[in-house]
């Protein structure tokens, strides 16, 4: 049977991961017949928003890992915590969280980085060619993990895609219902939020890269 590792950023969709894009992806992969494991990195959130009127609360402070566990039902482990040996795919979701906590584009754009924990952990994925599926606004990592040339969607905003390009990546502009697939580098990707006007688009996506990792994994 095989086993996907899940890498969440936060609780909701302002300040951690989508919770529908997660949940969504936890299910698919069940119903395929494999197993999955949560993980977050044990760092602070970059802030907390209070999901009812999107204000940030300025003196409030959260864990990624804490608030992950909630998604994961408590089952989570941090991501320091992978033996790369018994997992084969890694998936992504998105929500602001991939952009805040996982790295930092949602502050510093073309430039961001990815945090060092959360690197060295997807890089394991890399190194040993086992597939990666990145949703939303996750796939935004891509080419800094994987280098000049991968290709890779965050659906067809323009000022995102181009910095996907400028760090290397070929952006592919595609509905909500697509995924792109770089075969070389074992990365597939799909917009989900990114374009989904309700949670129905957002597994159209979701569903179909689940698929495609399990395949190539």
């Amino acid at each position: 049977m095989k086993k996907v590792a899940v890498l969440l950023s936060g609780s909701g969709v302002y300040d951690g991961t989508e919770l529908h894009e997660s949940v969504l992806a936890l299910l698919e992969i069940k119903k395929a017949g494999a197993n999955y494991q949560c993980f977050a990195p044990n760092i602070p959130q970059l802030h907390v928003v209070n999901h009812l009127t999107g204000e940030v609360q300025e003196h409030e402070s959260r864990n990624v890992l804490v608030e992950s566990a909630r998604i994961a039902r408590g089952e989570i482990k941090p991501v320091d915590e992978l033996n790369i040996a018994e997992f084969d795919a890694l998936i992504i979701p998105g929500g602001f969280g991939a952009a805040k906590n996982l790295c930092n584009f949602a502050i510093a754009g073309a430039e961001h980085e990815v945090e060092p924990s959360v690197k060295y952990f997807i890089s394991q994925f890399a190194e040993s060619h086992k597939p990666v599926g990145f949703i939303c606004i996750s796939p935004i990592m891509i080419p800094q993990l994987y280098g000049q040339g991968v290709s890779g969607t965050i659906g067809s905003d323009a000022g995102t895609a181009a910095a996907f390009d400028q760090q290397g990546g070929k952006h592919q502009a595609v509905s909500v219902h697509e995924i792109v697939v770089d075969e070389q580098h074992k990365v597939v990707s799909t917009p989900a939020y990114m374009l989904a006007s309700d949670i129905v688009e957002a597994h159209s996506g979701i569903s179909k890269l689940v698929e495609k990792v399990l395949q190539m994994a």
